[in-house]
């Protein structure tokens, strides 16, 4: 079962209509309706099962600019800062706090990369910097391994997702949004060529525009409409501890376990990067597109054969408006945790810190990740259907950048001037015959 999401509360009337429908809870699609609702844009958000209650809820909870991929750069900065004015400006309790990230370097490749992301990121102003063992034991008390040297952020951040989407939503609805729960959309409606509606479980929508952010349902979602966004999941598991005095503050990533302090105390840890990646039909259509990705994240992704092949095979591509979809009878995706990778983590943890020793392990979930070819997200208009726009394909980065994502699609979906320039995320990327570029960051 997954981590307790924070309640609020649902409108309970369908609009007959609204300018821009946002599809999906997460932290994008909250952003979104918040960037929209702060212009006094009449929008509305369905969300098939709770706010937050899927990958937006079951991540690390970092906020990082540190070793991200050179195109999120220019968006991370804007997320962050719509990150600081969210609770001043919205009175928005997402749990958000500066503590710094870093990603500590195990080999000379390691230290060598970060020398070269720190160097090449210098032009933004980011704040990240490669240090040394010294430096590294006051930010890592209690540790009782010297790394060589590590690539820091003293200006990233941590918040809690199990607070920050249910916030965001809250607040866009104090501005006017309609927020629907328990509100399945079936498919968009489409006349004359372009979007003019959205039909969900409880009646049509009519809008003027669509944004998708639909997390892992939106390869689903928008292929009953012909479109083919190359998509594929990966699972997830993290776990989190009681409370532990005199640990790090700081986020870290060492190399055999990732962490972050909660607010409660506690700790969120996981393997460092290490996924689930199930074999479905999906990876064997879209294996030309993941190739390279395969290739250069082949030692943190392990191929799971299960019985998610089966479902997947047996799930239908197109289906009608007027009856009940998968969308319907699958409100939350909660796929159980692997506990031999988050056996892995603790003994890790224990054994990096003999403070941990005497920590329990309260909770333990997983997560579905959507994940595209090179890595970043979709952030785009789709080109052949007017009035879409795609938020979708985070790949395990789109908590922190929720809020800059968000904004980035208000933007594209009411042609208003783009937040960052948004050519690195457009739609037909996979299909113009541009070169995929993988950059794996940390």
């Amino acid at each position: 079962m997954g981590p307790e999401v924070v309640t609020i509360d649902s409108d309970t009337t369908l609009p007959a209509s609204t300018d821009i429908v946002v599809i999906g809870g997460g932290i994008v699609g909250v952003s979104a309706a918040l960037a929209l609702s702060r212009k006094g844009i009449a929008v509305t958000l369905c969300e098939k099962g709770r706010i937050g209650a899927e990958q937006s809820s079951r991540n690390w909870g970092w906020v990082r600019k540190n070793g991200r991929d050179a195109r999120e750069l220019p968006l991370m900065l804007e997320s962050m800062r719509l990150w600081h004015g969210l609770a001043p400006l919205e009175h928005a309790d997402t749990g958000f706090k500066v503590t710094g990230v870093l990603s500590v370097a195990l080999t000379d490749a390691d230290q060598a990369r970060h020398e070269r992301w720190a160097e090449n990121a210098r032009i933004w102003q980011t704040g990240s910097r490669v240090i040394g063992t010294a430096e590294i034991a006051k930010l890592l008390p209690g540790a009782t391994r010297e790394f060589r040297s590590a690539l820091y952020n003293p200006t990233d951040a941590r918040a809690e997702p199990q607070k920050a989407a249910p916030a965001i939503a809250a607040a866009a609805r104090a501005r006017g949004a309609h927020i629907l729960q328990s509100t399945a959309v079936r498919g968009l409606d489409i006349t004359g060529g372009r979007v003019t509606g959205v039909f969900t479980e409880k009646g049509r929508i009519a809008c003027n525009g669509v944004i998708v952010a639909g997390g892992a349902w939106s390869r689903l979602l928008l292929g009953n409409h012909n479109l083919t966004l190359p998509q594929l999941r990966v699972l997830a598991s993290v776990a989190r501890t009681s409370p532990i005095e005199g640990l790090p503050e700081t986020s870290a990533y060492t190399g055999s376990v990732a962490f972050r302090k909660r607010d409660d105390g506690g700790y969120n840890f996981a393997q460092s990067g290490t996924v689930v990646a199930p074999v479905v039909p999906d990876t064997f259509r879209f294996l030309p597109k993941f190739l390279p990705a395969l290739k250069a994240e082949r030692r943190s992704l392990k191929p799971r054969l299960d019985h998610r092949f089966i479902e997947a095979l047996r799930q239908p591509r197109h289906w009608a408006m007027d009856r009940p979809t998968v969308f319907e009878r699958v409100r939350t995706l909660d796929p159980a945790p692997v506990d031999s990778l988050l056996k892995q983590a603790e003994d890790a943890f224990r054994a990096l810190f003999p403070r941990a020793a005497g920590m329990t392990v309260v909770q333990k979930w997983g997560g579905m990740i959507d994940v595209l070819p090179d890595a970043i997200p979709t952030i785009s208009p789709v080109p052949d259907l007017p009035g879409l726009t795609v938020a979708t394909g985070f790949s395990g980065h789109g908590f922190g950048i929720g809020p800059g994502a968000g904004q980035l699609a208000a933007d594209l979906a009411t042609g208003a001037t783009p937040a960052v320039d948004p050519t690195p995320f457009r739609w037909n990327r996979f299909t113009d015959g541009s070169p995929l570029q993988i950059d794996v960051g940390f």
